[in-house]
């Protein structure tokens, strides 16, 4: 089976408790990455400068084309305590050239700007399963390149999954959690993610399933959010079943947040993933709304 991502790759600087750490990432990496797990082929429709390594994105066997550009690769500067991060953006990369992707499904992650509507609205028409975190959409920056979020009229007709946390929802929808879970439903979205640090719940249809990943002490939080996005698309396409989709994902994220690894050393085997899923599959809460 085969994935397409369309996302920037990034260079980010991550600082952890005064120990600065230079990665490579990107949901275009976090989220490559995690595909090839699952054994999926992955198409990245992305845009780097001369400063990134894409021997990286050969070596791990990720399909990339025109995807060079004379500019830098878009880079952040992170600063995170427990699980709190900010951003600050310090290079911003072209945007992404639109190309027709012959895949399974998509996944759709900005991290800053680079999918414009027109390129947004030609995916939507081209894909079978289309995945959504719509964090690069809601992201601008402050006077002193701080990332903070901003009000954006999404269309979300034709996206069969989306996954917010309460403070992006907030700029798509209003209300409470289950308001804005409904309200993103009605605007189009089959399946609803809502994550708020170690609870996520999944609305479908008229029903709210929920998990909550253990406590644990947090190290890097990078890149969490795109294994979980890439983690439900593909065990979506695989299994065709969103209670299995939802396990794994939060099972991915778990396995990643207990590596207490760096950047993309957190990625976790899909062996680990799996027995994470069996463990919140026995777990899963469910409500009516």
């Amino acid at each position: 089976m085969k994935l397409a991502v369309f996302s920037h790759c990034a260079i980010d600087t991550i600082t952890i408790n005064d120990k600065k750490y230079e990665q490579i990432g990107g949901a275009a990496c976090y989220g490559g990455i995690t595909a090839r797990q699952f054994k999926f082929d992955v198409d990245l429709f992305t845009k780097f400068g001369p400063d990134f390594p894409k021997q990286y994105l050969t070596e791990n066997k990720i399909n990339f084309n025109n995807s060079e550009s004379e500019n830098k690769t878009t880079k952040f500067a992170i600063s995170i305590t427990g699980s709190d991060r900010t951003l600050k953006l310090e290079n911003e990369c072209e945007p992404i050239d639109y190309l027709k992707a012959d895949a399974d499904g998509h996944v759709v992650s900005p991290i800053y700007h680079e999918i414009h509507d027109d390129t947004f609205k030609k995916i939507k028409k081209d894909s079978n399963f289309l995945f959504v975190d719509p964090q690069g959409f809601l992201r601008k920056k402050d006077a002193d390149n701080n990332i903070v979020l901003k009000k954006a009229d999404l269309d979300l007709s034709g996206v069969n999954a989306i996954k917010v946390n309460p403070e992006e929802a907030q700029q798509i929808v209003d209300g409470s959690h289950d308001e804005m879970m409904l309200a993103l439903q009605k605007k189009g979205v089959e399946h609803v993610l809502l994550t708020n640090k170690t609870d996520v719940s999944m609305l479908v249809k008229n029903k709210i399933y929920s998990i909550t990943l253990p406590n644990t002490r947090v190290h890097d939080t990078t890149g969490i959010g795109d294994i979980f996005c890439t983690t439900f698309a593909c065990t979506m396409l695989k299994e065709k079943d969103f209670l299995w989709a939802l396990c794994f994902a939060g099972g991915a994220a778990q396995a990643a947040l207990e590596s207490n690894n760096v950047g993309l050393q957190k990625i976790p085997k899909k062996g680990t993933i799996q027995t994470n899923a069996s463990y919140f599959y026995n777990l899963v809460k469910f409500r009516d709304v």
